[in-house]
């Protein structure tokens, strides 16, 4: 007979909770900050490398519900990760002590206000979405706060710089983690460009340039959340009611990119975890892009048609992963130019994720806007192929091929495109199957889907269609056996 766990609720009551300066004000409070950024600085505290507290800023109204589990628990949760290390199943659970607590300016603008101008503060650290770092014409910087993110960060940095008299040593460090290219830098653009519209004069355009350092970033963890389907089993596991729990992958990189300074005031890296710094960040961003999202976006429509669901059921399917593994060593990794030892290791460590059991991570959502998601990620490769090695990138064309064909509504897999409609309809009406190749023709050439001239590369085209031509006839599986064999 077995006993079961104990579980006790979780606060400073039953976890002693170390007490914080805090250093760090972070707008959001989504899973996946507290289970990258807070985690670290979690980390980086229990190994004595830091002692920073991070406050919580909430960055849109409303979030009741969220606060009060905060409050709840006293900022204190459980990062539950799992995944594959060195090709072995590994699992990581941590509690984490660091955030100091939760605020939502539009409920409480004085304790945010008391945060912002405090004298430890150090660094804002930020994930408001993709839609977060938007510059809104004729925003008012003196709302409390003001509405968009940018617009809170001028104000903020702004009575910052009034309080302390144009201090130098007051300026923050600003670490952005949205998913967009430039985080960083286009915070910064816009944060100056509504000082400039405000008449905020001078002096303070200069001390934000001189004294406060934005930093674009790269993150990559894959977290699922909340693990709602497991939780009893979770709790029972860790011996605590934690109604905040998250669930990730063990993989994780942070590749922060500016000023050098940030190394010293946020020694991550000291603390055994995989934060890189660089003066910039673009070549890595590039690197992981083309390696790690190239491959999401090539295997979906291949993996899709032979009755996968899962990246998991993907790379156990042995046509897909020998598919995957060879398009990224003969197309990909030949035409980025670093050390091939250490790239082939960082695709080695890229790959592995993908064997990963404990996620789903479900292919249907991967394929959101796959369009647009091919010609970022997997076209430099094709074009590249071509103009930096005289080659044809048949297997990189051939996953547009099989985009083509789920798109087409004449793949074998039931699918609905998740994508903008019009081009939708476009691959779909004009498809001919007495005319392949003018049909994949007039999708190259269709300006109103592609930035990027596809046909630039000589062959593509024909590539495309025999691709297209082979799937059709002989189904997907057969299709890739001959690409690979």
């Amino acid at each position: 007979m077995t006993t079961k766990t104990m579980i006790q609720a979780l606060n400073a009551t039953s976890v002693e909770k170390p007490v914080l300066p805090v250093k760090i004000l972070q707008f959001g409070e989504g899973n996946f900050l507290r289970a990258f950024v807070d985690w670290m600085i979690n980390k980086a505290n229990e190994t004595g490398k830091m002692n920073h507290g991070i406050a919580i800023i909430q960055p849109i109204a409303g979030g009741e519900f969220v606060r009060e589990l905060f409050h709840k628990q006293d900022s204190l949760y459980h990062v539950y990760l799992e995944g594959i290390k060195d090709k072995k199943p590994v699992k990581e659970v941590s509690l984490v002590k660091c955030i100091t607590g939760i605020n939502n300016p539009y409920a409480d603008y004085k304790t945010y206000e008391s945060l912002f101008l405090s004298e430890s503060l150090e660094m804002i650290v930020s994930n408001t979405t993709e839609a977060g770092i938007r510059y809104e014409e004729g925003e008012d910087l003196q709302a409390e706060p003001p509405a968009s993110f940018p617009g809170k960060m001028t104000a903020l940095l702004y009575k910052r710089y009034k309080k302390f008299n144009g201090d130098p040593s007051k300026g923050l460090s600003v670490i952005c983690c949205e998913l967009i290219e430039d985080n960083g830098s286009t915070l910064r653009q816009y944060v100056l460009k509504h000082a400039a519209a405000n008449k905020l004069g001078a002096e303070f355009e200069n001390w934000v340039k001189a004294n406060c350092h934005f930093y674009d970033t790269l993150v990559d963890r894959i977290v699922p959340g909340f693990p709602k389907e497991t939780i009893n089993e979770i709790k029972e596991e860790i011996g605590y009611d934690d109604n905040l729990v998250v669930k990730g992958e063990y993989f994780h990189v942070w590749a922060i990119g500016g000023d050098s300074s940030i190394k010293q005031k946020l020694p991550l890296d000291q603390a055994g975890l995989n934060v890189l710094f660089m003066d910039d960040i673009r070549d890595f961003r590039a690197k992981k892009v083309r390696i790690l999202n190239g491959s999401h976006t090539a295997m979906v429509p291949v993996a899709l048609q032979m009755g996968c669901e899962t990246v998991m059921d993907a790379f156990n399917t042995p046509e897909v992963e020998k598919f995957i593994n060879k398009m990224v060593n003969e197309e990909v990794l030949p035409v980025i130019n670093e050390d091939p030892a250490e790239l082939k290791k960082f695709a080695g460590k890229i790959l592995e994720r993908f064997y990963n059991p404990f996620l789903k991570h479900y292919l249907k959502d991967i394929s959101l806007n796959s369009l647009s998601k091919w010609e970022t990620r997997n076209f430099p490769t094709v074009k590249d192929n071509y103009t930096k090695l005289n080659k044809n990138a048949r297997l990189g064309s051939f996953s547009f091929a099989a985009l083509l064909v789920l798109y087409s509504g004449k793949a074998k897999a039931a699918f609905t495109p998740n994508d903008t409609a019009e081009f939708v309809d476009f691959i779909r009406s004009s498809f001919d199957a007495a005319n392949i190749k003018g049909w994949v023709e007039a999708i190259v050439k269709n300006r109103k889907i592609w930035k990027e001239d596809f046909s630039a590369s000589p062959y593509f085209i024909e590539e495309v269609a025999g691709s297209v031509e082979t799937i059709l006839n002989k189904g997907m599986k057969a299709a890739v056996m001959d690409l690979i064999s």
